[in-house]
């Protein structure tokens, strides 16, 4: 094995982390990324007690686990969106306040930039997360959308996110943006965009996640050869599309996930459609040496089974990268012992 393969704990924030470490270690994983929701990382205490932090790593240590990163998805949907109802619910009362959007947003932005400050307390490297968007609502482009109306949103995710970044540098670690649709950037393009708007800041990458790409129809390998710098984690979450009866194309139909007449839904990993092959092969051409951190969702299997299923695969998957080239031997100047002996 060439990478920890490591468990993102937002899908099992129900469960007390006391809980769920031994679980994910019976379930054969290496290590967690560990969601700032739940009781799982809370970013305030972290910052406030510095046993907290080394509570943690404790029990992560007991269970044989490694942390290489946090998640803030949550909190940082709210930096850029349009705020409403459905955001009081994913976001802590003390970020959601009396609910009025620009202040929403200005707290969401403040707990960003505590989160970095707190992830270099805890010893990680990498924050995963969203952005949020003020342009998604507009992807479909009508009322006629000008490029005019979503520079303003670009510039709207730098103005807000730069001064995040620059917190991020200050305490050398990275934000890695989850890329998916209600987020800035949810492809090749829209990331690029993404990446020129905060003027190629050195702090903002990118959570690498095929799934959200492959039933997008983007060449989710392009995406990590496009962007071999900035790759800074890689989630490993499978999917499949074109498999509903034809009732719902890719933008959902308002139907839920586990719906039959889905175009598209996420799958154990392995079960999907994307090529996890040919993904640690460009993995490896980039160089990137992170975690292979498991998002696991799949509305039709047991949570346990399929997280213990897909820990295996990986493991069974991933491969150290060559030292040098096979064929390296056949240079008379680069062989050992008696080259050019015919003895």
């Amino acid at each position: 094995m060439a990478r920890p393969v490591t468990l993102f704990t937002g899908q099992w924030a129900d469960l007390p982390l006391k809980e769920l470490a031994p679980l994910a270690r019976s379930m054969g994983y290496d290590g967690l990324e560990l969601a700032c929701w739940g009781d799982h990382f809370n970013v305030q205490e972290a910052l406030k007690s510095a046993s907290y932090v080394k509570d943690k790593r404790k029990l992560l240590e007991q269970h044989g686990l490694q942390c290489f990163a946090i998640g803030a998805h949550l909190v940082g949907q709210a930096v850029c969106d349009l705020i409403d109802e459905r955001h009081q619910a994913i976001v802590s009362e003390e970020i959601w306040g009396d609910g009025e959007p620009e202040g929403v947003r200005q707290r969401a932005a403040r707990e960003m930039q505590d989160t970095a400050r707190a992830a270099a307390k805890f010893g990680v490297k990498t924050v995963t997360g969203f952005t949020g968007s003020s342009v998604w609502h507009a992807n479909y482009a009508f009322p006629p959308t000008t490029q005019a109306f979503w520079d303003k949103g670009f510039a709207d995710f730098a103005r807000r996110w730069t001064p995040i970044l620059d917190v991020f540098e200050s305490v050398d670690v990275n934000f890695a943006l989850e890329v998916h649709p209600t987020e800035i950037a949810f492809d090749i393009a829209s990331s690029q965009r993404a990446v020129e708007a905060v003027k190629g800041h050195r702090r903002f990458g990118f959570n690498f996640d095929p799934s959200h790409l492959g039933y997008q129809g983007v060449d989710y390998i392009k995406f990590i050869r496009t962007f071999p710098d900035r790759v800074y984690n890689a989630h490993m979450k499978d999917v499949w599309w074109n498999k509903g009866d034809g009732t719902v194309g890719v933008f959902g139909g308002h139907t839920s996930f586990g719906d039959a007449r889905r175009f598209w839904d996420f799958r154990s990993v392995g079960r999907g459609m994307i090529d996890f092959e040919s993904l640690i092969v460009a993995l490896n051409d980039i160089g990137y040496a992170g975690p292979l951190s498991v998002e696991w969702e799949d509305s039709r299997m047991d949570r346990v089974h399929g997280a213990t299923e897909s820990a295996a695969f990986c493991k069974r998957l991933d491969f150290k990268p060559a030292a040098g080239a096979f064929d390296a031997v056949f240079d008379k100047s680069k062989q050992g012992g008696m080259a050019g002996s015919t003895a």
